[in-house]
């Protein structure tokens, strides 16, 4: 007997679309603003994952230059059929205010790994779009309308923004939409009708959608029909997924998945989830992958299996699974692939970043960094400031657990207070920790700290040393190294210390002792909540590498290696 240990995919992995093809899964998850777009990550067992393509890779299938945080691609949809994987997924062009113009696509490819098609338009009435392959060969388009006439989000709107379920033909061979469109699904009234997924059963048509919104009252709801533009009836327990009642649950916010029959031949339903931390009800590693054996009633209707016939539909954490032989065997080589929830210490020594790596919004990735210019190092080239939505030089990888410990080294000679470089803890443009190296009249080269503790929409900085630190001017010479400085971040928590050490030439920066700089900050700023609160940003926090060069000249930072180690929980 193996066991599923949820999450199955830690760190911001939300909106799980679940694929099998054979013996083999995939999961397709949302990457927001982060790009390339999309995560797919692949598993044999539904207990192994493997991160193994981000398919969005190129301007032709994405640009989100200007794209305001937590927009870009929203709830991908990932199926199989016709010999081939069909992606579909939205860009989100704005964020607050009443509209929202999101925009839908599909793209293809016979391999996961691709290459993928140029994307095809197909509407914009709403997100979370999906393609249903049914068993006569039509194909059904399905995605929530947005109605911007609403006058709030929240409890009992007069009119609410998320106006139902649409349902349209799509026809492969003309790549549009066909015939009428139906509104098949209102929701319940918990509200925020979202995310639906079709699949069939026994001859009848279910419907899973996400309601309550995407923080604490989150939940799957389910609905089936004798046809499939309905009507659909709701499950007499409503909610298939859900912790909403059970406030000391492991994993919270469950809601927005997938249906899937996995190795076992049993039900089996993907969900987002995130894990507050014990301190606060914040979630600084967002909303992450899970996934819950089900069971199929007498009655016809999908419940969780938690070992009772008890109506139940709380989480769980540990799911147990009855692999048959062969389970772990797949085609696909994993031996080069990342694992979520791995530590690792990378050098910059190849061509290609680190498989956990991704950057902000543009696809003109040369204009950020390169992995050549500069021998065994990732030298980011100075662009728009921390926070810019166009062109931002930063690099970096998600939090995956609540206390962790990250290092880089860097090589970096600012000339003005307009350079910046150094190591981040980074949620979006008002929620973020920086320690960065830079340049002042006193004290020339010298680290100092740049806050933004959840300042919308000013996004004003906070410096919380009191005093920059000089760092010695070590500038290379006779075409040797200069010796670089050593950053580290440790998050305990809500608590986050950066630190330092500086080498002379001549010493080991390992015979160095590291040293604090400034005070312990608020890690439960860089959150799912922090900030301007829940339901205000979706996506989760990540730790890396930056450079700012707001002269325009490019200045560029040399990065020679990159640490990250989960650290086990201090005594509290």
């Amino acid at each position: 007997m193996a066991t599923v240990q949820n999450p199955i995919l830690p760190g911001f992995n939300p909106d799980p679309s679940i694929c099998r093809v054979g013996p083999d899964y995939f999961i397709a998850t949302s990457t927001f603003e982060w790009y390339p777009g999309v995560q797919i990550h692949h598993s044999t067992n539904l207990v192994d994952w493997y991160l193994i393509t981000r398919p969005l890779n190129r301007a032709t299938q994405l640009d989100m230059r200007g794209n305001p945080d937590s927009c870009g691609v929203w709830a991908p949809s990932l199926s199989y059929a016709d010999g081939q994987f069909w992606l579909v997924y939205t860009d989100v062009k704005r964020f607050d205010g009443n509209f929202k113009d999101a925009h839908n696509y599909i793209v293809t490819a016979t391999d996961i790994t691709g290459p993928w098609s140029d994307p095809v338009y197909v509407n914009s009435s709403g997100f979370d779009p999906s393609l249903f392959h049914d068993t006569d060969g039509r194909k059904w388009f399905v995605n929530m309308v947005w109605n911007h006439r609403a006058d709030r989000l929240g409890p009992d709107p007069s009119t609410s923004f998320f106006g139902g379920i649409l349902c349209q033909e799509y026809d492969a061979a003309t790549e549009q939409l066909i015939g009428d469109v139906h509104s098949i699904y209102d929701g319940t009234d918990h509200g925020g009708v979202e995310a639906p997924h079709l699949f069939q059963h026994d001859g009848r048509y279910y419907l899973s959608v996400a309601e309550g919104g995407t923080g604490y009252l989150h939940a799957v709801t389910l609905a089936r029909s004798e046809h499939v533009t309905g009507p659909y009836e709701t499950h007499p327990h409503r909610h298939v997924i859900t912790s909403k009642d059970h406030p000391d649950a492991l994993l919270q916010r469950a809601g927005h998945g997938q249906y899937v029959i996995g190795p076992d031949n049993n039900p089996w339903f993907t969900h987002l989830c995130g894990r507050p931390l014990s301190s606060q009800q914040v979630c600084p590693r967002g909303r992450e992958t899970g996934i819950q054996k089900c069971r199929w009633g007498s009655d016809g209707w999908l419940y969780l299996d938690d070992g009772t016939t008890d109506y139940n539909p709380c989480p769980q954490a540990s799911v147990p699974i009855e692999l048959p032989p062969g389970a772990s065997e797949s085609a696909i080589d994993q031996s080069r692939l990342y694992r979520p929830g791995t530590d690792r210490e990378v050098t910059f020594t190849g061509t290609e970043l680190p498989a956990e790596f991704q950057w902000l919004r543009t696809p003109n990735a040369s204009r950020l960094f390169s992995l050549t210019e500069q021998p065994q190092a990732l030298r980011l080239f100075g662009r728009e400031s921390i926070g810019s939505w166009f062109e931002q030089s930063l690099v970096a990888r998600r939090q995956e657990h609540s206390d962790y410990r990250s290092e880089t080294s860097v090589d970096f000679h600012p000339t003005t207070y307009q350079h910046g470089a150094g190591l981040v803890a980074y949620y979006n443009r008002h929620k973020f920790h920086a320690l960065c190296i830079t340049w002042d009249e006193q004290e020339g080269r010298c680290l100092t700290l740049i806050s933004c503790n959840g300042d919308y929409p000013e996004c004003r900085l906070t410096y919380p040393l009191v005093a920059n630190l000089a760092l010695p001017v070590t500038l290379a010479e006779n075409g040797q190294q200069a010796v670089p400085v050593e950053l580290a971040v440790e998050v305990r928590q809500t608590g986050l210390q950066f630190s330092q050490r500086t080498a002379s030439k001549g010493v080991d920066a390992g015979d160095v002792p590291w040293e604090t700089v400034g005070p312990v900050l608020d890690a439960g700023l860089v959150s799912d909540e922090g900030g301007r609160g829940e339901h205000a940003s979706f996506t989760g926090a990540f730790v890396g590498m930056f450079a700012f060069d707001i002269t325009g000249r490019a200045t560029p930072a040399d990065f020679y290696r990159f640490s990250y180690r989960h650290l086990p929980p201090a005594s509290r």
